[in-house]
């Protein structure tokens, strides 16, 4: 593999020549996940009134996914250790689609655990998917616009995170009400089974493409091959992975209780309506993106991380108000701002990790379970107050997120 870091017209070059094509497949696994991920925050609000659960208990509908990531997260690693990325990511896509298919029977079963465990499988396929397609994408190119490269490659997640509240509202929402009188599950069904069949052709795509073999060490400055304690040397990981639990944590509990918020504080809109405002807050995402990709060609990715993190402290004050509009645009500046947070934090957390990538990409990507704590607990928040103040726990990650991009993230490792 080349490190050369050449200039196309006075700019950095982003993706090696001869990996374009495994780039553009790498990048296609963004935007898989991010549909799966974006329609949980249709399914929470679905069980809470079909099954009349508290907010606190739909948030098991996060727990069962994200918890799938800390089950998953350092198994993912040893299996890319071991077989390489190649295949890593294909059997992650055949477990995304088994669990994407097992919703099938779990529209006969019709129970609100079985539906559960369909997320946990899809989570653990995921788990691996994010494990070999953040570093791989970070070193497809040369290793100066590694962050710019994954932001780039995360701009996808935003357009699946898009389409996924779009084709849950219409499916689960609408085609729930022509269904509610036989079978409560059965409007999950189509989306799913759509899911399951795209993934399995993406896989497909996978086994007959030549995919370039990576080795993380060309690119280290310490040569570490060592076992998952040696991460602890590094302090820029270690915090990295207290920003990305937080991250993740944030961004779970605002995309799950968004459709509650809005229904509750500008009651005018109905759930399918307040689905489509979701989706319109993915927009905002994808766009923060891409923005973000362009923007750190000439702003560094550290500085960029500080700044959105500070502007998104100030946002959910005026959502904590609930001030209607107002606070229905912070939240969807929060979403511009949130776009750059887990691809930045990711690769300056594995930095220099050198044959350490993979093992310190796992624990990044275990990070992801952070998304199962914080929507039981605003759910708890807003069952004995009101759905408001629950976003103050986004407000405190946010905070935690910023001193990581202001000084956490520099790079130094203990003899």
């Amino acid at each position: 593999m080349t490190n050369d870091i050449s200039v196309n017209n006075g700019r950095r070059k982003l993706v090696t020549a001869g990996f374009l094509i495994p780039f553009i497949l790498v990048t296609s696994l963004f935007f898989l996940w991010g549909f799966a991920h974006s329609l949980l925050d249709v399914l929470n609000k679905h069980f809470q009134d079909i099954l009349g659960i508290t907010k606190a208990r739909s948030g098991w509908v996060q727990a069962a996914l994200y918890g799938g990531y800390a089950v998953m997260g350092i198994p993912a690693g040893l299996i890319m250790s071991r077989i390489g990325y190649k295949k890593g990511i294909i059997f992650g896509l055949l477990l995304y689609a088994f669990g994407a298919f097992l919703f099938y029977p779990a529209a006969e079963i019709q129970t609100f655990e079985f539906t559960l465990f369909c997320l946990f499988v899809i989570a653990c396929g995921l788990t691996c998917l994010e494990t070999a397609a953040n570093p791989y994408s970070t070193v497809l190119g040369p290793k100066d616009t590694s962050e710019q490269r994954l932001n780039f490659s995360q701009s996808f997640n935003g357009l699946g995170w898009i389409i996924g509240p779009t084709v849950g509202g219409w499916f689960i929402f609408r085609g729930g009400e022509a269904v509610a009188e036989t079978n409560k599950f059965a409007s999950m069904i189509m989306p799913y089974m759509i899911i399951g069949i795209l993934v399995t052709l993406v896989a497909v795509l996978f086994i007959f493409t030549k995919m370039p073999e990576i080795h993380e060490g060309e690119h280290d400055s310490h040569g570490d091959k060592g076992k998952y304690s040696h991460l602890l040397k590094y302090s820029h990981f270690k915090f990295a992975v207290v920003a990305q639990f937080l991250y993740v944590a944030a961004q779970t509990g605002i995309n799950s209780f968004f459709i509650n918020y809005v229904t509750e504080t500008m009651p005018q809109f109905s759930n399918e309506k307040a689905a489509y405002l979701l989706s319109l807050g993915f927009v905002f995402f994808m766009i923060g993106r891409f923005s973000g990709s362009v923007m750190m060609t000439w702003f560094k990715p550290n500085q960029m991380l500080a700044l959105y993190a500070a502007v998104n402290i100030l946002t959910m004050v005026f959502v904590i108000l609930g001030l209607g509009w107002l606070s229905l645009i912070s939240i969807y500046i929060t979403y511009f701002c949130m776009s750059i947070m887990f691809p930045t934090i990711f690769a300056l957390g594995i930095k220099d990790l050198g044959g350490l990538t993979k093992k310190g990409s796992s624990i990044l990507v275990m990070m992801v379970a952070g998304g199962a704590v914080c929507p039981m607990l605003m759910g708890w928040i807003a069952d004995v107050s009101n759905m408001a103040t629950g976003f103050i726990i986004p407000m405190l990650c946010f905070a935690v997120i910023l001193v990581f991009g202001l000084k956490g993230y520099k790079v130094k490792a203990q003899a």
